[in-house]
């Protein structure tokens, strides 16, 4: 008799071993993921809410400037009326002193030189219908003999026998 072989056996094909401690470290990971996720969430929503803080706050000081300069001006505007209607009220004006005289001071201005007034209009200055009559009337020869204001004075006196 012979003796049968045992059937050859495969080869033995190692299991994957899935350690505790491989899951946990897995798990642990995605955990920090998500954790790191998160802070850089809420560091985000703090930086933009810090942000439209200063933006308000920026935005309070300009209103309150704004108001602050409107209330300053508003006061100015106030003592100004203030102002002009004390100055508006009349008051009286103290006496002189009468201890000692007025003396006058001779002027330093030259004496004006009186002129005999032109009672001629010059051409440029006439109006159109009243030019033949002006012409006719003050023609070159006759302005020479046109009364000054003494004379026709003296001649006003004579006609009414003043004189």
């Amino acid at each position: 008799m012979c003796l049968i072989k045992p059937p050859v056996k495969k080869n033995t094909i190692p299991i994957d071993l899935k350690l505790h401690n491989d899951i946990r470290a897995v798990e642990r990971a995605r955990f920090a993921h998500q954790v790191a996720e998160k802070r850089r969430l809420i560091k985000q929503y703090k930086m933009e809410r810090e942000r439209q803080q200063k933006v308000a706050e920026k935005r309070r000081l300009i209103k309150q400037y704004k108001m602050e300069r409107e209330r300053q001006q508003k006061l100015e505007e106030q003592e100004e009326i203030k102002r002009l209607r004390k100055e508006l009220i009349p008051k009286a004006q103290l006496m002189p002193y009468f201890d000692r005289p007025f003396v006058p001071r001779r002027s330093e201005k030259q004496p004006t030189v009186p002129r005999e007034p032109k009672f001629c209009i010059p051409r440029h200055k006439t109006i159109r219908c009243c030019r033949m009559s002006c012409n006719d009337m003050s023609g070159p020869s006759q302005l020479q003999h046109l009364p000054s204001s003494v004379e026709k004075t003296e001649a006003l006196y004579k006609n009414r026998g003043l004189q």
